[in-house]
C-alpha cells in the first residue's frame, strides 16, 4: 500500500496536534486549542524527588491525559494498546494501515530521523501519526514537521521501543467512535473546571500555582545539584526550552490556552471569555520574559544568587497573576451557569 489520504497539519503540541488531526480525519472538525482546552491541558508542576539528580518542571498535564480527558468529556472513543513484542506491535500497526486506518504511535523523538541530527533529543513522549507504508518505509504525519515525512522500519521500531522514563512500549491509539452530536458547551465548561482544579485546587505544594511558587523559591538551590558549570548551564537553559521549544506553542502553553478561550467565547456566547483570552496572552508574554532571563543567565554562566532570585521573582509574578486569572475564570463559569 501507499499513503492513506490524510490532511497533514502542524501544531503547537504533539499530543493535542495528533489527536486533532486524527479527529479531523474521522470527520470531527475541531481545532487544536479546543482539544487542548477541553482536555484541561494547562498545568504546572515542580518536581524534585530523592531519586532525582536534578529538579524539573512541567507546564502541561501528564502524557496521555489530553486524549483521555477529551474522550471522557465528549464521548469520543479511542482504542489504545501497548506491546511487549516489537514484531507483534509492527503487525498490529500494519494491519490497521492496510485497512486505511491512520494510527498514532508514541516514540522517542531522537529516532525521528526526518529531522536534522542537531534537533533531535531523547524524549519518550512524542506522538506521531503513521499514515501508510511501502516495503520497509512508513509515511509519517508529525505535527512538528512542515510536510509528510518518511521513516524506515528500523528507526520507527527503535522509537516505539526506546527505554527509560515514560518508555513508549509500542503504544498506539486511534479513534473508533465519534458521536454524531457533541455538547461542546458542556465539554468546554468541564475543561475549564479541570484547568481551574489543576492550577488552584490540587492540595499539593508542588502543583499548580503552589508549584510555580515552589519553583520560585527553589531555583536558588539549583547550583548545589549540578556537578559542574556545564551541567548547571544546560539545566537553566532548559527552562527556556521547556517553555518555548518543547511543543508548547510558546509561553508554556499559555498562548494555546488563550486561543481556546477565544474560541470558547463564541461557542458559549460569552464575550468576557474573549477578554480573558487577551489576559492569558499577557500572562504568556510574562512566561517569555522568564525564558529570556533564563537564556541570558545560561549563556553568560553567571549563576549568582542575585540572578537566580531574579528568575524567581519573575516566577512569583506569574503565580500571582495565574492565581487571580483562574479564580476569575471560576467566577465567570458560575456566573455563566446562572444566566443560562
Amino acid at each position: 500500500m501507499t499513503q492513506i489520504p490524510f490532511r497533514h497539519i502542524m501544531a503547537a503540541h504533539c499530543e493535542s496536534g495528533t489527536v486533532t488531526a486524527l479527529l479531523n480525519h474521522q470527520g470531527l472538525k475541531i481545532s487544536e486549542p479546543m482539544v487542548f482546552g477541553i482536555a484541561s491541558g494547562i498545568f504546572f508542576g515542580y518536581i524534585k524527588t530523592p531519586s532525582m539528580d536534578f529538579p524539573t518542571f512541567a507546564v502541561r498535564s501528564m502524557p496521555g491525559q489530553i486524549r483521555e480527558k477529551f474522550a471522557k468529556r465528549t464521548g469520543v472513543k479511542f482504542r489504545g494498546e501497548t506491546f511487549r513484542n516489537p514484531e507483534k506491535a509492527e503487525r498490529a500497526l500494519n494491519d490497521l494501515l492496510d485497512k486505511n486506518q491512520p494510527v498514532a504511535v508514541q516514540v522517542d523523538f531522537f529516532y525521528m530521523n526526518y529531522f536534522p541530527t542537531w534537533y533531535r533529543i531523547h524524549v519518550n513522549v512524542h506522538f506521531i501519526t503513521i499514515i501508510g507504508r511501502e516495503g520497509d518505509k512508513y509515511y509519517v504525519s508529525d505535527s512538528y514537521h512542515p510536510k509528510i515525512s518518511e521513516i524506515d522500519r528500523d528507526a520507527l521500531t527503535k522509537g516505539r521501543f526506546a527505554g527509560g522514563a515514560f518508555a513508549p512500549k509500542g503504544f498506539m491509539f486511534y479513534p473508533v467512535y465519534v458521536p454524531d452530536e457533541i455538547d461542546m458547551g458542556k465539554a468546554i465548561k468541564d475543561g475549564m473546571k479541570g484547568a481551574i482544579s489543576n492550577m488552584l485546587k490540587i492540595p499539593l505544594p508542588f502543583l499548580g500555582v503552589r508549584g510555580i511558587r515552589r519553583f520560585a523559591d527553589k531555583i536558588v538551590d539549583w547550583p548545589k545539584y549540578a556537578k559542574d558549570e556545564n551541567m548547571l548551564s544546560d539545566k537553566v537553559f532548559r527552562i527556556t526550552l521547556f517553555l518555548e521549544d518543547q511543543g508548547t506553542g510558546g509561553g508554556g502553553f499559555r498562548f494555546l490556552y488563550a486561543s481556546f478561550l477565544q474560541e470558547a467565547s463564541k461557542v458559549l456566547n460569552n464575550p468576557r471569555l474573549n477578554e480573558m483570552s487577551k489576559e492569558m496572552m499577557e500572562i504568556g508574554d510574562g512566561w517569555r520574559e522568564i525564558s529570556l532571563a533564563a537564556a541570558q543567565v545560561a549563556k553568560k554562566r553567571d549563576f549568582s544568587r542575585e540572578n537566580l532570585e531574579g528568575i524567581g521573582n519573575l516566577l512569583r509574578v506569574r503565580a500571582d497573576l495565574e492565581e487571580s486569572f483562574f479564580t476569575k475564570l471560576g467566577k465567570e463559569l458560575s456566573n455563566h451557569k446562572q444566566t443560562i
